[in-house]
């Protein structure tokens, strides 16, 4: 697969998965009913933030979709964060890590010295094995700090790690 750097025109092939995974509840503290405009642009990051697309090689296809950016501001710049959505349909064949790992290549080329992600939701294992696997720590849990669709109320990690 090719990571590369996102087009305004990918967001058509973005959108279906982001809205079909933003819209089952399950992983992101998005608002279900997050309308394609909204979500372009809480998504699609101006430099010096970034946002990438993975795609097949053969097909074209877009499998999955990152974005990454300073944690806060000022003083708090230092710390990197990204976001990352895997197309349901091609979930399973490293995506996920592809783009983790690519997360990872540029905050360290961007001089961050750490990089955390605020809202990890518990129940995500996938998620919450992958970035263990990358080097991330739980270093702290909101309980009940999200509502799952069929679990209730479930926690929130903060995962961390030093770059």
């Amino acid at each position: 697969m090719e990571i590369r750097e996102a087009t305004a025109g990918d967001w058509d092939a973005v959108w279906p998965f982001f809205h079909r995974v933003v819209a089952a509840g399950e992983t992101f503290t998005y608002p279900t009913d997050l309308t394609s405009d909204t979500a372009r642009g809480w998504w699609m990051l101006p430099a010096p933030n970034r946002t990438v697309v993975a795609v097949d090689e053969t097909t074209g296809a877009v499998l999955g979709t990152a974005k990454m950016n300073n944690n806060q501001a000022g003083n708090g710049a230092h710390v990197a964060s990204a976001s990352f959505l895997v197309d349901p349909d091609h979930a399973g064949r490293g995506t996920g890590r592809a783009l983790g790992e690519e997360a990872l290549r540029w905050a360290r080329t961007r001089g961050f010295r750490a990089m955390q992600f605020n809202a990890v939701v518990a129940t995500n294992a996938p998620a919450v094995g992958l970035y263990r696997s990358l080097g991330f720590e739980i270093v702290g849990t909101v309980p009940e700090g999200f509502h799952h669709p069929r679990l209730g109320y479930v926690g929130l990690h903060v995962m961390h790690r030093p770059l």
